[in-house]
């Protein structure tokens, strides 16, 4: 118990120095795992086990703290912590760049944080909006690119483009695409109408609203689809 603490001890005073060498670090885990310059065969053999499991533990330590970044981040974006939930997400994709969900959830960040974007310079520059916009493309995207299937990216990213970018015909691909895996998704039915609208395709918006109507069971979205069709075809016939 007592070399457990000291060696603790050891290593908060190596570490805590800001002027600490390779050399140090090389000296302090030759004194933690008992090795110091293996000769023989046996001498080797036992340093690679130790040094083995050491990586291992660090593997494993590594694979916890991006671990509990995501379910910080999480915790954030509950709690509507937007810039907060992005830096955690970030960190998280350090030790898992593969993971679709981070992707997610760095876009629905970045598209709440565009709303926080003011110019509070009063310059008139709307870049930092922008770039936040573009961030959230990028990471649906990316997300998609990992699982194709991904539903809610796919509905995220018809969201952004159709409501916040305002390129709707990039919208459509996508949201067809989610709705043909998730044939009942009426919010993503909602915003594909607007997308065809939008596209003056109006043909296309007034049959997705007569989906919507015949799909649902809220009397509140069907009333919202009838009152949104009429308006689709009221633009059709003016034109």
């Amino acid at each position: 118990m007592k070399k457990g603490i000291l060696l603790v001890l050891l290593g908060a005073v190596v570490f805590s120095s800001c002027k600490v060498s390779n050399k140090q670090i090389i000296r302090q885990q030759h004194l933690e795992e008992g090795v110091e310059s293996p000769t023989t065969v046996e001498e080797l053999k036992d340093a690679i086990e130790k040094y083995q499991k050491r990586v291992a533990d660090i593997q494993l330590a590594q694979s916890q703290i991006g671990i509990w970044y995501k379910i910080l981040g999480t915790r954030y974006l509950d709690q509507k912590m937007y810039g907060e939930a992005l830096k955690c997400f970030q960190e998280a994709l350090q030790y898992y760049p593969n993971n679709q969900n981070l992707y997610y959830y760095v876009g629905v960040c970045a598209g709440y944080m565009s709303h926080a974007a003011m110019d509070f310079g009063g310059s008139g520059s709307t870049e930092v909006k922008y770039n936040y916009l573009k961030l959230a493309e990028e990471a649906y995207l990316r997300a998609i690119d990992i699982e194709d299937r991904y539903v809610r990216a796919l509905y995220g990213l018809g969201v952004l483009y159709v409501f916040e970018l305002d390129e709707p015909a990039k919208a459509i691909p996508h949201l067809e695409k989610a709705l043909s895996i998730d044939t009942k998704n009426i919010d993503a039915m909602f915003v594909l109408a607007r997308a065809y609208y939008s596209n003056y395709d109006f043909e296309k918006s007034a049959a997705m609203y007569d989906k919507i109507i015949n799909t649902t069971k809220s009397a509140e979205k069907k009333a919202t689809a009838e009152e949104n069709k009429k308006t689709v075809l009221d633009a059709a016939y003016s034109n």
